[in-house]
């Protein structure tokens, strides 16, 4: 069914709209996505909801929107449920897809420890999503394709959101899911002049700027595309994701009082590494329990050891949670064993009209990188000076967090003040809050906090139902 198509069995109820409180939703990416269910599974009375995006399909943020089938998911089945509570609602979606089943033999009667593409989860949570559309008769749900570029207050305390449409609606809540706010995640690449890049270069080559995972799918998309030549990753610090164990890494992290300080932190956690290494289980299973204690640490830490952190810890940190499949991390360490990808640390530069300026780690000087090809692969963080986070910030509507990572937000992701309030009616769901959530871009703390502002909204316009 196309999305058209979808929505228009609920027009019947349009003239019925402003009757009903009315909800935004800014993104349809996971966080959207997810959103959307958390509302129509929460919120049990009947509600106005109108998404905005200027992509085209429903379904795939950053996290998505480079589905390819030979793209695999750095997540375990089990990690990646949109149904809170239920942790095997996507492996029992997968169980029910035969032709799934067909082709993954070896992982049945479960799947909850492998690795799927992206494009497969994406189908799960765009079904989930059409699926709970179907059951709620009582709504209605619009598609906006033009960007929100402002929200401001009016009419009280309501939000008007503008746009390129002569009508601008209001709305009694606003939620911002705009993931990490990159206008163009799907080929985020540099092209050089082809001819001058011919006369400079020996053989073919591409350059990818990052190290994270976004790296590693470009380079194997590269490869499974036929492509030959070589390839030079350009990173800050190199550090490439490490690898996931080959089974399951269940969580475990010391009982004991956690400490407040960075320094002691970092020593309790190599510790706790080393005693599970020990006990003949992993490191992993540390980092994954870390997850149930990283937000109450992070809020102990004062300013200073953030940014302490932020510089020189956090490219260590994301390397060991952001871990690769086992099949992938082998194939990425093949590519390095080759010499066909070389992985080069230092500063990025300018480009050049030949090539890229890049200056070794070690090294008091420039050098330039001729490639025909410059492809970023950096994760960059929510654009802070972009038209729509600008306007909340010059309305007062929200503050940069202390490291100016995105937003300021309490655990639902309501922007916090200075005075420590929250804006009433306003939402950042996912990334945009990661500088006070750490992890909030991963699946389940998504799906927490989208069911967290989805049971809020329910108290809050219908007090006297209680989500069930």
């Amino acid at each position: 069914m196309t999305v058209q198509g979808l929505f228009s069995s609920k027009s019947a109820a349009a003239a019925q709209i402003s009757a009903v409180p009315r909800f935004a939703i800014v993104g349809r990416g996971f966080s959207g996505m997810m959103m959307a269910i958390a509302m129509m599974k929460s919120v049990h009375r009947p509600f106005h909801l109108q998404l905005f995006d200027p992509n085209s399909s429903v379904s795939g943020g950053q996290a998505l929107s480079s589905a390819r089938t030979a793209t695999i998911l750095n997540t375990r089945v089990r990690d990646l449920s949109v149904s809170v509570g239920d942790t095997d609602d996507f492996n029992d979606w997968l169980c029910s897809n035969t032709e799934f089943r067909a082709a993954v033999p070896a992982a049945i009667p479960g799947f909850r420890q492998i690795f799927v593409p992206k494009d497969i989860f994406s189908d799960y949570v765009y079904q989930r999503f059409s699926e709970a559309l179907a059951a709620r008769k009582d709504i209605t749900v619009q598609v906006c394709s033009e960007p929100v570029v402002a929200i401001r207050r009016s009419h009280g305390n309501r939000f008007l959101l503008e746009s390129a449409s002569p009508t601008n609606p209001l709305f009694d809540t606003v939620v911002l899911a705009t993931g990490y706010g990159l206008p163009d995640v799907e080929e985020p690449q540099q092209e050089l002049s082809p001819i001058r890049a011919q006369r400079l270069i020996a053989r073919p080559h591409i350059v990818l700027l990052g190290s994270g995972i976004r790296v590693v799918d470009k380079l194997l998309q590269l490869r499974d595309a036929g492509y030959a030549g070589q390839v030079t990753i350009l990173s800050r610090r190199g550090l490439l994701p490490q690898s996931h164990t080959p089974n399951s890494a269940d969580p475990v992290f010391p009982a004991d009082a956690l400490p407040s300080n960075l320094p002691d932190i970092l020593r309790s956690i190599r510790t706790a590494c080393r005693e599970a290494e020990e006990e003949g289980r992993s490191w992993q299973s540390v980092m994954n329990g870390l997850r149930k204690h990283a937000r109450s640490l992070w809020r102990a830490l004062p300013a200073h050891q953030k940014h302490q952190f932020n510089r020189h810890l956090r490219a260590i940190y994301d390397s060991h949670r952001n871990r690769l499949p086992e099949a992938i991390y082998a194939r990425l360490q093949g590519e390095l064993a080759s010499g066909n990808t070389v992985l080069r640390r230092g500063l990025i530069g300018r480009q050049g009209m030949s090539g890229l300026f890049f200056r070794p780690a070690g090294s008091g000087t420039d050098e330039i990188v001729h490639a025909e090809r410059i492809l970023d692969c950096r994760c960059r963080g929510p654009q802070l000076n972009s038209p729509l986070l600008a306007s909340l910030l010059s309305e007062g509507l929200a503050l940069p967090d202390e490291l100016a990572l995105g937003l300021a937000v309490d655990q639902r992701g309501q922007p916090l003040l200075e005075d420590g309030s929250t804006v009433d009616g306003l939402f950042a769901v996912g990334p945009l809050g990661q500088g006070s959530l750490p992890d909030i871009d991963l699946v389940p703390e998504i799906v927490s906090q989208a069911y967290a502002v989805g049971e809020h909204l329910a108290e809050r316009f219908y007090p006297q139902m209680k989500a069930v």
